[in-house]
């Protein structure tokens, strides 16, 4: 399947661009988290440390054991503060 995938603040300074489209056959974010990492050293030192990155599968926050499955767009970001 095909996915949009997006990328935020940090992430997408890293990655060195807003989104891409990716063709995948991951089950889950984890699984489409480990074809990222593994595209280029860009993608690997973004998604190096997951615990500051947060997930959105078709703009509802996620797990990293979240389906991906008929998704259209996943979103990765830096967690959120509030003040």
């Amino acid at each position: 399947m095909q996915v949009d995938v997006l990328y935020f603040a940090w992430l997408r300074e890293r990655i060195g661009q807003p989104r891409e489209r990716i063709e995948t056959e991951a089950a889950t974010v984890a699984e489409l988290v480990a074809q990222l990492a593994a595209m280029d050293d860009w993608h690997a030192l973004a998604f190096a440390d997951m615990q500051a990155v947060r997930c959105a599968v078709d703009q509802e926050l996620a797990e990293l054991d979240t389906p991906i499955t008929g998704a259209r767009e996943i979103a990765f970001f830096p967690p959120m503060t509030g003040g």
